[in-house]
């Protein structure tokens, strides 16, 4: 049981605070989890989400749950402005004192994803940035509304990226182990998308960026989250709570697990956990 008050609430977009659906655009935030995130403003506790979603697809989520500050992209962005930033603000190259920006060159990106293609030619790539993917694939197999260019990699403009996605099949998976650069750290996505990203572009890192930002001890956060890329913040933060849908791997270092994503669990422990010590 959780024995100090909070100054901070961190957590998790999908599989944690979203409902499931049939298709990535569908997932929603309930009126409930909606209305607890609003209680928590109310009573003055800020709300972090530290998500692997694009600024695009997760920028309405924000918004509704009244979020101060959002690690998108599993950390490669932070915006310490939620209230006030626009879409256009985020995803460009601009510069902004309340952005923080944790990628690597696009040419860099570039080489690696040739290189990885000359040692598995079917594998299914690409480079996210500026909120738009530079892939080899359709990526309306994974996100029918997601902006994409289809290139060879030849044409990506110059700047900085945020991540290098990958689609692998099951039987490119234990080659692809094998090749992958070794200045970029993996996080792996419902076992489905890999992400290659800078070293400091991770939840964990995140946590202790916005926790130094704000002020706040890492050791007086309450984290929420469900799968394997949370593991970092789990260990970065104070109190960890996994929703009962979670990987076992995150429900093996979760100091409690609440109820799942479609049963409202983080909802539901902030009422009945926080809410009535306030």
């Amino acid at each position: 049981m959780m024995r100090f008050s909070p100054s901070l609430v961190i957590a998790d977009l999908d599989g944690t605070m979203l409902h499931d659906a049939d298709t990535f655009e569908g997932r929603f935030l309930s009126n409930e989890t909606v209305k607890a995130a609003k209680r928590l403003r109310e009573n003055g506790i800020p709300l972090a989400i530290i998500t692997a979603r694009p600024v695009g697809s997760a920028f309405d989520f924000i918004h509704d749950l009244n979020a101060q500050v959002c690690a998108y992209l599993n950390g490669a962005l932070i915006d310490f402005d939620c209230a006030n930033s626009t879409i256009s603000e985020l995803t460009s190259q601009r510069e902004i004192n309340t952005l923080l920006r944790f990628g690597f060159d696009s040419k860099h990106a570039c080489d690696v994803c040739l290189r990885l293609l000359s040692e598995i030619p079917t594998l299914r790539l690409g480079i996210v940035m500026n909120d738009v993917r530079y892939t080899n694939f359709d990526v309306r197999m994974l996100w029918s509304k997601q902006d994409f260019v289809i290139t060879d990699f030849s044409n990506v403009p110059r700047g900085t990226a945020d991540k290098i996605i990958i689609v692998p099949r099951d039987s490119e998976k234990e080659q692809l182990q094998r090749i992958l650069p070794d200045d970029f750290s993996l996080h792996i996505s419902e076992d489905v998308l890999w992400m290659l990203t800078n070293p400091l572009a991770n939840k964990g890192h995140a946590l202790n960026v916005i926790c130094d930002r704000l002020g706040v001890k890492p050791s007086r956060t309450v984290v929420f989250g469900d799968d394997i890329i949370d593991i970092d913040m789990f260990r970065a933060g104070g109190y960890g709570v996994a929703v009962a849908n979670s990987n076992p791997r995150l429900l093996a270092i979760a100091d409690e697990v609440c109820d799942s994503n479609n049963d409202d669990g983080v909802a539901q422990w902030l009422n009945s956990n926080l809410f009535t010590r306030l």
